[in-house]
């Protein structure tokens, strides 16, 4: 659908700007005129880019939908309707992917649909698991509530990435840059400095033959490198698109020495959390299940609770299979299989969140102390390589005098 660019006067007489998707530009004027808006212009900025995604420029972010969620619950809590709430959100909103949508939703929320209805019909925003929350939150006639409470569980979740992210990002920057640095010295520092060694026609050791052997082909071949990492990488995206790739890789993380368990109590943690979130919202233990398997966000987990989803469909109970599952702890299942018995699932869930949300920030924080050294061993014992077989040839050519 082309997206406009506008440009208006509104009833105050101050120039307002954004961006609409629509069918056309006088369904964009339909619409500006709608608001009281006095139209300057109006262009497409879309027409003859199809291949620009301006969603990849300006997506929508989990911190721009835990404001909206959190600005939202605070009008409608106010008795203000949600037409209205919806129309003061888009002047309140920054991003302007968001401000077009929620201008859109107030629109087909005025003409007659249900709020999880339009939010449903774009799947790229606002995920399966927020349309369900809000559609509870409809039914139950709590949505200030519900909507409050989805924002709590969204920053919750937003956080603990982002303490994750962060604490990769100095390892990450370390090792690139060494890379870099590696690469660079390798095509215009180590020829410079062997050149004197391979014209003198002594014997070199073995590892300076390798390093002078390295620097020649990357000097000489330097685009094949390039040609081969953007081929394999290319290779490996659309090898994980496929379903079978996405399950191996999906596999592997959690077989991983150190970051498995890591990726484990990730995935563990966002299920309990998107099942306690839905649960406390009103949803049915299977259709919460239902949601939860499409947000956990592995294959492998995926398909555990797609099994429990058959078995509590069976009537059996939600923890049968996660007992005998070797991805999910045992503590786990008793406490789910307590929390049925005794109808306070949605306490137990949050407690286990909690407690292996706390975990997860301890392993974060002994990965951040473990990571510094074993960053420093691996760059002392690469500079070291490189120095022996430039200086270990050197020194043996002068002991020769």
């Amino acid at each position: 659908m082309p997206i406009y660019k506008y440009k208006a006067f509104d009833k105050n007489k101050k120039v307002q700007e954004g961006m609409v998707e629509a069918n056309s530009k006088d369904y964009v004027g339909e619409i500006l005129a709608g608001k009281g808006f006095s139209i300057v212009s109006i262009s497409d900025v879309s027409s003859g880019k199809k291949n620009i995604n301006l969603d990849f420029f300006n997506r929508v972010k989990t911190k721009d939908l835990v404001i909206f969620s959190r600005q939202f619950s605070v009008l409608i809590s106010a008795n203000v309707s949600m037409v209205q709430a919806l129309k003061v959100l888009v002047d309140q909103t920054a991003n302007v992917i968001l401000k077009t949508v929620i201008s859109e939703v107030a629109d087909e929320v005025d003409a007659g649909l249900t709020l999880s209805e339009a939010l449903g019909k774009r799947p790229n925003v606002f995920s399966n698991f927020y349309v369900s929350v809000v559609r509870s939150g409809e039914t139950s006639g709590k949505l200030d509530d519900v909507l409050s409470y989805l924002a709590d569980e969204m920053e919750k979740d937003y956080d603990m990435m982002s303490k994750i992210k962060g604490a990769m990002i100095y390892p990450a920057f370390v090792l690139c840059s060494l890379v870099i640095v590696g690469i660079v010295m390798m095509i215009f520092v180590v020829p410079k400095l062997t050149s004197i060694l391979t014209e003198s026609g002594a014997e070199l050791p073995a590892i300076t033959r390798i390093l002078i052997g390295t620097s020649g082909f990357m000097q000489k071949y330097w685009w094949l490198l390039i040609v081969i990492a953007a081929a394999s990488t290319a290779a490996f995206k659309w090898y994980i698109k496929r379903p079978q790739g996405r399950r191996q890789f999906d596999y592997i993380k959690l077989r991983l020495p150190i970051f498995g368990h890591l990726f484990q109590l990730i995935y563990l943690v966002r299920f309990t959390r998107s099942m306690n979130t839905l649960i406390v919202g009103g949803v049915t233990i299977d259709n919460s299940l239902k949601v939860a398997a499409e947000v956990v966000g592995n294959k492998i987990y995926q398909e555990l609770i797609e099994k429990t989803i058959k078995e509590v469909e069976d009537g059996n109970s939600v923890s049968s299979v996660f007992q005998s599952s070797k991805i999910i702890p045992k503590m786990v299942s008793q406490m789910l299989n307590i929390g049925e018995k005794t109808g306070k699932m949605d306490i137990i869930l949050e407690r286990i969140t909690d407690f292996y949300n706390r975990e997860i920030s301890n392993i974060v924080v002994n990965l951040m102390t473990l990571m510094e050294p074993l960053i420093m061993v691996v760059m002392g014992v690469a500079v070291g390589m490189m120095v022996a077989a430039v200086i270990l040839p050197m020194y043996n050519l002068a002991s020769n005098f």
